[in-house]
């Protein structure tokens, strides 16, 4: 347990500054954009991006990478080397060919994403043109999603969670410096942030160089396919595409459901999205991929006992860290949506529009972050197939749910379907997972996670009250409205704390001491 508390820590801070540099990101693009026929050309193009970008993304390869390379690593480094020269090489031929194939056939996969954009004059055009810029993205994110592979495999967790961050920093810089040109010349000026995803994505894979270098990778000019460790990770690979598919698959409805909806809509819900991953990928994702060299190792010592305490500890963490996040994004989401986006051509309403759905977003961040803890004990037994059938089972339930809410609730009905899937989902595999490995403790869990929502709803309920009274005290200027928000955090953490000790939840103050702890 401890040592997955300082993978996450580690994991955690990298992720922070590449979460932080992304909100950033995404105020200047709310600056200079607001909320347009524009900026859902670009969400809508970049929906495209994320539906190939997922498959190589970090995610889907480190999944099936890592439990093979820890095997390859208990061979000694030469092993260990060759296979990741072999991935890397295969990478770059493969998803090369696919990149270039996208964008010949974008015209079709932008029509089928946003089939609703024909009806207005241009929109379907601009997005075709952004999708082309940005497609050749996916071969840098390839790349990077390989290296922080092989750095986990090392237990380095800083570099690759931070790697990120130098794409937003260039994602930020590209657009503010072509803003002006590409306006001044009459030109969208839409393009610069096409641009500045194309050189973020470069600089990411770049980042990451010197720490492989540093621990101890060596590349080789080296192609096998008929390598059985390679033969492995495609085998464990395909079926964590598949079934990362059909969540794709999801997106792409909700996209081609919500082109449907009023304008700014498809905007609305990128804007909550991105908030709703701070918890995601703060501490969901972080557990999830901390754990999973953690659980390699465990299975290919043969210790299932092991494994099973590993994972619910795991599933503890995760728990007490994002339900304590969600519901104090969900009490905060109108102050924290407002000072983030709240300015230039950023109106109110927008603020408004952004909050609600981000509210019915959050309530499922939870669940996917355990549904990532669950599906990585199921690749550290190099079972990718139960995950991908549970995956793939949950597309006809996320349809209905998107058709019945979208019909209730707009907008947020598709923000909402998606929490609800993800529950689905979570409760569906913890079961298999129960019958695969034995006893997970299913009670002490739900209890545990009742008493960690009871804590951080009285708590949360203080801050925002306190919030609200200091903000009628100080002037509300953004700093002080910044000032006042983490002050109120702060409270909120320290009464969260004292309750976890009125509530005697043990597992989460050991948890929070050796989060703490130096």
């Amino acid at each position: 347990m401890a040592d997955i508390t300082r993978g996450v820590r580690s994991f955690t801070l990298g992720t922070a500054i590449s979460r932080i540099t992304g909100l950033f990101r995404e105020i200047i693009f709310a600056y200079l954009y607001g909320a347009s026929t524009s900026t859902d050309a670009f969400q809508a193009s970049f929906r495209l991006l994320d539906l190939l970008r997922d498959l190589f993304a970090e995610t889907t390869l480190s999944s099936a990478i890592i439990p093979v390379l820890t095997e390859e690593k208990s061979k000694g480094k030469v092993n260990q080397n060759l296979l990741a020269s072999n991935i890397f090489n295969l990478l770059f031929f493969a998803v090369g060919i696919i990149t270039i194939l996208f964008i010949i056939l974008a015209p079709y996969l932008v029509r089928v994403i946003a089939f609703g954009f024909g009806s207005i004059p241009g929109k379907y055009e601009l997005t075709l043109q952004l999708a082309r810029i940005i497609l050749p993205f996916l071969l840098f994110v390839a790349f990077a999603a390989w290296s922080m592979s092989y750095l986990n495999t090392e237990n380095r967790f800083f570099v690759p969670a931070v790697a990120p961050a130098w794409f937003n920093i260039f994602s930020i810089i590209v657009p503010l410096i072509l803003y002006k040109h590409l306006t001044n010349r009459g030109i969208d000026p839409i393009f610069g942030m096409a641009y500045g995803v194309l050189v973020g994505g470069l600089v990411q894979f770049a980042s990451q160089i010197p720490a492989l270098i540093k621990n101890g990778f060596h590349y080789y000019l080296y192609l096998n396919l008929k390598d059985p460790p390679l033969r492995g990770i495609i085998f464990l690979f395909i079926p964590v595409v598949v079934g990362l598919a059909s969540s794709r698959i999801n997106v792409m409805v909700d996209t081609f459901m919500v082109s449907f909806l009023e304008e700014k809509s498809m905007t609305w819900l990128h804007y909550a999205f991105r908030i709703m991953h701070l918890p995601m990928g703060l501490f969901g994702i972080a557990v999830g991929a901390v754990a999973l060299p953690s659980l390699s190792k465990l299975v290919v010592e043969k210790r299932i006992d092991e494994l099973r305490s590993t994972l619910i500890n795991s599933l503890h963490l995760v728990f007490l860290l994002t339900i304590f996040s969600s519901v104090l994004i969900i009490f905060f989401s109108h102050p924290i949506t407002r000072i983030i986006y709240e300015r230039g051509k950023f109106t109110a309403y927008d603020t408004s529009a952004t909050a609600s759905a981000l509210i019915f977003y959050i309530i499922g961040v939870p669940f996917a972050s355990g549904l990532r803890n669950v599906a990585s004990a199921f690749y550290a037994l190099k079972d990718s197939r139960t995950p991908m059938y549970v995956s793939l089972g949950m597309i006809a339930i996320n349809v209905c749910l998107n058709y019945f809410l979208m019909k209730l609730m707009s907008f947020r009905g598709i923000a909402l379907a998606t929490s609800i899937s993800a529950f689905l989902n979570f409760a569906i595999l913890f079961n298999l997972l129960q019958k695969r490995v034995g006893n997970l403790w299913l009670k002490e869990l739900t209890q545990f996670i009742f008493l960690t929502l009871i804590g951080a709803t009285v708590s949360s309920l203080a801050g925002i009250m306190s919030f609200n009274y200091l903000l009628q005290i100080w002037k509300p200027v953004l700093l002080v409205q910044i000032f006042i928000l983490f002050l109120s955090f702060g409270f909120v953490l320290i009464l969260f704390y004292f309750f976890c000790k009125i509530l005697n939840i043990k597992e989460a103050l050991k948890i929070l001491k050796q989060l703490f702890r130096r």
